[in-house]
């Protein structure tokens, strides 16, 4: 499954670029590591050497089966991480994960566009000095939390829970930071959800100028003047860049504002506002609009797959390093994104939407099925999944 998704004459290639491919003949191979970085997201409560053995009985064949690659002891497996480093892993991850929907995937779409969410989170690291020095941690009401952190963004496909775009850091950079890195990545074609805690003049600026559509909330007590009321009892309005700008009427950017309330919904807001790049009711009204926000939280679950299902809750990232902590975070995003691939085709097969299948049950089945499934080369008509 690993070598259908991140083929190794891409890993190759990615090696050559950033010069980590081996220069002599070794216990692990710099292309054999980074297959192993990405199976340590799979087997997240396994050893070191255990997942080393796992992978190994499959590997083996996309080099040679005659040749035989021994079991490294943990200090063989940490040198070897140390020499790749996280770069060759955050250049494939760059490469290769992008969204995957079809025109036939279900939920992938609303109307003409490819429907993206915008978020953040954060990731628990081990608790070391030179960790803690890197990422920091966050405080906690007697001291400090019990382990660092990093903060990461990313960009989801709503229909694949794909998550692409990734950008990660410590953990007090701000996620509206690490967002203007991200939203470079938008396309014509996509319309991009995002919660309240992302808008702003510049951000929005940002994002819009990729030409993609945007479906934000804003605060409810944000100012947008009515400038002219639509058919479908949303408005168009303007945002600036400061109060001075709005004095005086300048720099303003047009955006469609849609106010709604959830009745009969408990614990739900007063007021929810939306504002849109997309200003014509026609081709989306307001009411469809206000409905489709809510597939928002689609990102929530992912976030839920990646944290919980395949890292395992309450299970920091390994790694004694910040160099090994970033490169065992492009792992887990992978393995996370040839666990969607795989769920992806499926539906697809099964004219089915991927939001029914299963990802918990996806990765016991990847983790069962690896060993019985080494001897097809990458190249066979059939998935090794």
């Amino acid at each position: 499954m690993v070598a259908k998704f991140f083929p190794v004459e891409k890993i190759h290639e990615v090696l050559e670029q950033t010069k980590r491919a081996s220069v002599r003949e070794r216990d692990l191979p710099a292309h054999v590591v980074v297959y192993y970085v990405i199976a340590l997201a799979l087997y997240m409560r396994s050893s070191y050497r255990e997942v080393l053995r796992c992978l190994l009985e499959g590997v083996q064949w996309l080099l040679d089966p005659s040749v035989a690659v021994k079991v490294a002891g943990k200090s063989g497996i940490s040198q070897a991480r140390s020499r790749l480093g996280s770069e060759p892993l955050r250049k494939l991850y760059e490469a290769i994960v992008e969204p995957i929907a079809t025109k036939r995937t279900k939920g992938a779409w609303y109307r003409q566009w490819r429907l993206i969410s915008l978020d953040g989170s954060t990731l628990d690291t081990a608790d070391t000095v030179k960790n803690e020095k890197a990422f920091g941690r966050p405080g906690a009401s007697r001291g400090s939390s019990a382990f660092p952190k990093i903060r990461f963004v990313a960009l989801l496909e709503n229909g694949t829970h794909v998550l692409w775009a990734a950008r990660m850091s410590k953990y007090r950079t701000a996620e509206t930071t690490l967002a203007q890195q991200v939203l470079p990545a938008l396309r014509p074609g996509m319309l991009c959800l995002a919660d309240r805690f992302f808008p702003g003049y510049k951000l929005w600026r940002m994002a819009a100028r990729t030409r993609a559509d945007l479906l934000w909330r804003i605060r409810q007590n944000a100012r947008l003047d009515i400038d002219r009321r639509l058919p479908d009892g949303s408005y168009l309005s303007r945002i600036y860049l400061s109060t001075s700008d709005r004095r005086n009427q300048r720099k303003g950017i047009v955006v469609r504002v849609i106010d709604y309330r959830l009745k009969d919904v408990k614990d739900a807001e007063a007021i929810y506002r939306l504002i849109t790049t997309i200003l014509d009711p026609t081709l989306a009204p307001a009411q469809e609009l206000a409905a489709l926000y809510h597939e928002r939280w689609e990102v929530e679950t992912a976030l839920d797959e990646l944290k919980t299902h395949l890292r395992g809750a309450q299970i920091v990232l390994r790694s004694k390093t910040p160099e090994l902590v970033q490169q065992e975070f492009w792992g887990l995003l992978m393995a996370h994104y040839a666990i969607r691939g795989l769920m992806h085709e499926a539906a697809l097969k099964a004219n089915e939407d991927p939001d029914r299948l299963s990802f918990l049950h996806s990765v016991r089945v990847v983790q069962r099925r690896m060993a019985r499934y080494v001897a097809i080369p990458p190249s066979a008509e059939e998935s090794p999944a």
